[in-house]
C-alpha cells in the first residue's frame, strides 16, 4: 500500500536523496506532507505544478484559511514583521546565493503569485520556494516519489530557521492552526488540483 495523504514521517524527506539536504543543511524540517496523486507517473511533477499554478494561491482558499492569512498579514503590518528591512537579501540572505553552478540556471528568483514566497529553483522532480520575515527564514519544498503502488504522488516538506527566540515562539504558536486548518485545506485544494488538471492546464501526454 502507497503512503496515504497527511502528515509522513521526516525520513520520507531526510532519506531522499533531493539537492536542497546539501544547499540548506542549517535549516530544521518542520514538517512533511504527503498529497495523493492518482495515476501520475515519474513524469508528471511538471503537470502538477502546473495545475497548482492554475489553481491560484492564497486568494483560493477556504473562507476559513483566507481569514488566518489576512489576520497574520494584518498583525505583520502593524508590527512590522513583514517590512523590506526584515525579508530577504535583507535580514537574510536569499537560497539562491548558495546554489551550485549547476542549479543557477534553474534558478528563476521570481514571485510566486498569489504568495509570499519567491522562487529558488525547479527541476523535473524537486522544486524550491522560500520566504523571510521578522519571524523566520521558510523553505518550501514539493518532491515527486514513487508511493509504493506504482503511481507517484506530491510531497512537501517545511523547512525553517526561525528568527531567535521570537520566531521560535512564533512557530510553536502557529503549529495547531497548520495542522487542524492550513495544512488539510491545502491537501483539499492540490489533490483536486491533480484531479481537475485538464481543465485547469489542458490534456496533456500524462494525464491522457
Amino acid at each position: 500500500m502507497g503512503i496515504r495523504n497527511g502528515r509522513v514521517a521526516d525520513v520520507e524527506h531526510t532519506g531522499r536523496p533531493w539537492r536542497i539536504h546539501d544547499i540548506a543543511p542549517d535549516f530544521r524540517l518542520e514538517d512533511v506532507w504527503s498529497y495523493r496523486t492518482p495515476g501520475a507517473g515519474p513524469d508528471d511533477f511538471p503537470v502538477m505544478l502546473a495545475a497548482l499554478r492554475a489553481a491560484g494561491g492564497l486568494n483560493e482558499n477556504p473562507p476559513l484559511v483566507r481569514f488566518l492569512f489576512a489576520v497574520r498579514w494584518r498583525l505583520g503590518a502593524m508590527l512590522g514583521w513583514d517590512s523590506s528591512d526584515q525579508g530577504l537579501a535583507s535580514r537574510v540572505d536569499t537560497l539562491r546565493d548558495r546554489l551550485p553552478s549547476d542549479l543557477i540556471q534553474e534558478a528563476a528568483g521570481d514571485p510566486v503569485p498569489n504568495t509570499p514566497f519567491t522562487m529558488v529553483y525547479e527541476l523535473p522532480d524537486e522544486c524550491v520556494i522560500e520566504l523571510a520575515n521578522k519571524t523566520v527564514h521558510d523553505l518550501c519544498h514539493l518532491g515527486w516519489v514513487p508511493n509504493g503502488d506504482g503511481e507517484y504522488e506530491l510531497r512537501m516538506a517545511a523547512l525553517v530557521k526561525p528568527n531567535g527566540v521570537f520566531g521560535r515562539i512564533y512557530m510553536v504558536a502557529i503549529k495547531p492552526f497548520r495542522y487542524l486548518i492550513v495544512y488539510p485545506a491545502l491537501t483539499r485544494k492540490w489533490e483536486r488540483a491533480w484531479l481537475e488538471r485538464e481543465r485547469l492546464v489542458g490534456p496533456t501526454p500524462a494525464a491522457s
